[in-house]
C-alpha cells in the first residue's frame, strides 16, 4: 500500500513539474518580479553600504513573499476547471498526500529559482558572505512554508470570483511570522548574533505546516467540490 501511495505522489509531482515547465512564463514572471523589485531599491536609496545592508533582509524577503503569491492562484484553479481534482478524490490514495506533491511542485518551480537568485541579489546590498549563507538557509526553511500556507488559501478560494484578491487577504497575515523570523535571522547575523533560535522556530513551523497544511487543503477542496 505504501508503494502505491509513493508512486501516486511521484506521478503527481512529475505531472505538475511538466505542466510548470510548459507554463514556465508563470515561474519566469515571478523570478523577474523578484529581481526587479530587489534591484530597484539600491537604485532608489542612498548608496550607503550600511543602509543597504540594514534593509537587505526585509527587501529580499518581502519580494520573495510577493513573488510566491503571484503563482498561488493557479495552484488548484486549472485542475478544478478541468475536473482533475475530482479524479484525485477518486484515486484511492489519500488526497493530502497527492496535494503535498502538488505543493512540492509549486515550491520547486517557483521558490527554488528565487533561492538561487537571492545570493546574487544580496551582493547588490553589500551583504557579507556569512550573511548570504544565513539568507540561503532562512529561505530554504521559509519558502516551503510560504507554499504550504499559500496552498491553504488557494484551496479555500478555488472557484471563487476575485480569488486572487481574497487569497492575498487570507494568507498575508499568516505570512507575517515567517517574514519576521526570516528577516531577523539575517539581521542578527549581520550583528554577529546567534541565529539558532530563528532557525529552530522556522523549522518547527515548517514541520507543523507539512503535517497540517495538506489536510487543511484537502478539507477545503472537498467543500469546494461538493
Amino acid at each position: 500500500m505504501m508503494h502505491i501511495e509513493l508512486r501516486g505522489m511521484a506521478c503527481i509531482l512529475q505531472r505538475d513539474l511538466r505542466l510548470a515547465w510548459r507554463r514556465r512564463a508563470d515561474s519566469v514572471g515571478a523570478l523577474m518580479f523578484f529581481i526587479m523589485v530587489t534591484s530597484l531599491f539600491p537604485l532608489a536609496l542612498n548608496p550607503d553600504p550600511s543602509l543597504l545592508r540594514a534593509i537587505a533582509p526585509g527587501v529580499i524577503w518581502v519580494a520573495a513573499l510577493l513573488a510566491v503569491m503571484l503563482t498561488l492562484s493557479r495552484l488548484f484553479s486549472d485542475d478544478f476547471a478541468d475536473g482533475t481534482l475530482e479524479q484525485l478524490l477518486l484515486a484511492g490514495i489519500p488526497l493530502p498526500l497527492l496535494l503535498l506533491s502538488k505543493i512540492t511542485a509549486h515550491w520547486i518551480s517557483t521558490a527554488v529559482p528565487l533561492m538561487l537568485a537571492a545570493p546574487l541579489i544580496a551582493l547588490q546590498f553589500d551583504l557579507p558572505a556569512s550573511s548570504i549563507g544565513v539568507l540561503a538557509v532562512m529561505l530554504l526553511l521559509g519558502t516551503p512554508i510560504l507554499s504550504l500556507l499559500g496552498a491553504m488559501g488557494a484551496a479555500l478560494t478555488v472557484g471563487v470570483r476575485g480569488a486572487a484578491t481574497l487569497l492575498a487577504l487570507l494568507i498575508i497575515p499568516l505570512y507575517i511570522p515567517i517574514l519576521i523570523f526570516g528577516t531577523s535571522g539575517v539581521s542578527d547575523s549581520l550583528q554577529g548574533m546567534p541565529i539558532g533560535g530563528h532557525c529552530a522556530i522556522l523549522g518547527a513551523i515548517l514541520a507543523l505546516a507539512l503535517f497540517l497544511a495538506p489536510w487543511a487543503c484537502a478539507a477545503a477542496l472537498r467543500i469546494s467540490l461538493d
